[in-house]
């Protein structure tokens, strides 16, 4: 099992509603073949520096995740709902144990 963690910082002044617009899309997104569980939300500022909102994938294998990775709907979303309101993106793929 691959898991896919993202977190993210926008831009000083960036409304929670743009954020989570993003997060919803992404909760609401399918791709034809992967199965895959996403869960994504804000930051709850319970300790200061944290990033603006997380979200993380499980996927049965690398090829998966590829599929998913170069899905239109999915870069489509990256590109035109986190890339405009983003200050940084992080994410990282690891291995789940068994």
């Amino acid at each position: 099992m691959i898991r896919n963690v993202v977190v993210g910082r926008v831009r000083e002044g960036v409304p929670a509603e743009a954020i989570e617009r993003g997060l919803q899309a992404l909760r609401d997104l399918t791709v034809d073949g992967v199965e895959f569980r996403l869960v994504a939300g804000l930051d709850l500022g319970l300790r200061e520096g944290g990033a603006s909102f997380a979200i993380t994938g499980d996927f049965v294998d690398e090829d998966a995740y590829r599929t998913y990775d170069l899905d239109a709907e999915h870069n489509r979303i990256r590109a035109e709902m986190f890339a405009p309101i983003s200050e940084i993106i992080l994410r990282v793929q690891f291995r789940l144990p068994d």
